[in-house]
């Protein structure tokens, strides 16, 4: 169908035209600088996993603003394109390549499955794009998953479960059994419990397995309850986490065992409620009540109070803010958005945006950073936040990792 020129469409044209052929080359790359610095955002608004998800796109959409409201880079502002991956990894791929390919991303980070983050890194991998994951793998930093455009942010399975492991044994007892979500986080997790335990003496009576997104446990609580661990180790998440913590303590469970997981979510307590999650302990990678102990922190939880109607970041909310914010430093410190000139700023990155000092590993890009253990409470809460009671901070250090070699890097 041929197009009615209007007088009105004719000037239009005439203008830009003439604007084009007579803008400065100067201008012309002013205009080009002013471009937006655009971020996929890959992660599972649906599923079991949504509110950990929704908690990733608040804390990530704070670090963009406050990027923008510094300036940004150049006068460039920055775009958070978030995409909903449904927790499954083909999804996951195609929404990673969508934004790579037609939304023209810069850089892409998220995730938040053990699954998912390795189908987009796949991606990103093959697309030469800088990842930074934001959810706990052992994989990802493995040789044959990795790639020089892998960065990790989130803490791995070997530092968590290994972390939950060193305090917990000694306290509790070396038999123990594991009530596992049947998929690679919850495999991993029970590895490096195990890998940790060994060195303690630690036995495991059973790995109790259970698919994904399981609401009843009934079928597999007697039998936890006549092995008689000293241990019960929570291989789950999310959801699973939730429905798995109240049917364990409905069936009279922390009478005879004390209950850990390798992660103790802080949306999952919250979800949970404090009964069902009254003294079981679990590692994480944050908890807002740092900001007694750590400036950062205080900066943080004010920041996003200040954004959010008073409420306070979640574990995995603070890696979206770090995820993002480790990017957009690094683009500066690279005076650049180029790839490589940005992954090698983020290979040298000393950085405290939340939780204390922290860094990429050269070998692998996972960040080095310390674990936090806590213990759920439902007395002398000061407010509805107040959920856990730090029990002690393992710190930073690359002896509780998985070496380079084992790793099947190059030395």
């Amino acid at each position: 169908m041929k197009q009615k020129v209007t007088n009105q469409t004719r000037r239009k044209m005439l203008i830009g035209g003439a604007a084009a052929a007579s803008t400065p080359l100067w201008l012309n790359v002013a205009n080009a600088q002013a471009d937006t610095i655009k971020i996929g955002f890959p992660t599972p608004l649906t599923g079991p996993f949504s509110a950990e998800a929704q908690d990733q796109v608040k804390a990530a959409e704070l670090a963009i603003k406050e990027f923008n409201d510094a300036g940004g880079f150049n006068g460039r502002k920055a775009e958070l394109l978030v995409r909903d991956d449904k927790l499954n990894p083909g999804e996951a791929a195609t929404r990673t390549l969508e934004l790579i390919e037609k939304d023209k991303v810069n850089f892409v980070v998220g995730s938040l499955s053990a699954a998912t983050q390795l189908s987009i890194n796949a991606v990103c991998k093959e697309r030469k794009v800088l990842f930074n994951s934001i959810s706990q793998s052992d994989a990802i930093n493995e040789a044959k998953d990795w790639s020089v455009y892998t960065f990790h942010e989130s803490l791995n399975p070997t530092m968590t479960a290994g972390a939950v492991a060193r305090y917990s044994i000694p306290r509790y007892g070396k038999k123990i059994v594991f009530l596992t979500a049947d998929y690679a986080y919850g495999h991993e997790m029970v590895r490096a419990f195990e890998r940790a335990g060994k060195e303690l003496g630690a036995t495991t009576l059973a790995d109790i397995r259970h698919p994904l997104g399981a609401s009843d446990y009934s079928a597999f609580l007697p039998r936890i309850k006549a092995l008689n661990p000293d241990i019960l180790v929570l291989c789950n998440f999310g959801r699973d986490l939730v429905n798995a913590a109240k049917q364990c303590t409905d069936f009279g469970l922390k009478s005879s065992m004390k209950i850990v997981t390798p992660v103790l979510l802080y949306t999952s307590r919250l979800a949970g409620g404090p009964e069902a999650f009254e003294g079981i302990l679990g590692g994480t990678g944050y908890y807002w009540g740092l900001e007694d102990r750590i400036p950062t922190a205080k900066t943080f939880n004010d920041a996003f109070r200040k954004m959010y109607n008073g409420s306070v970041p979640s574990d995995y909310g603070a890696l979206g803010y770090a995820g993002i914010k480790s990017v957009l430093a690094s683009i500066k410190i690279a005076k650049s958005t180029d790839t490589m000139k940005v992954v090698s700023a983020m290979e040298n990155l000393k950085y405290d945006w939340y939780k204390g000092p922290e860094y990429y590993r050269k070998c692998d890009h996972q960040a080095v950073q310390t674990v936090i253990i806590v213990e759920s409470k439902s007395k002398n809460m000061k407010d509805k936040y107040d959920v856990f009671n730090i029990l002690t901070i393992e710190p930073t250090t690359e002896k509780n990792m998985r070496t380079c070699a084992e790793l099947g890097h190059k030395a």
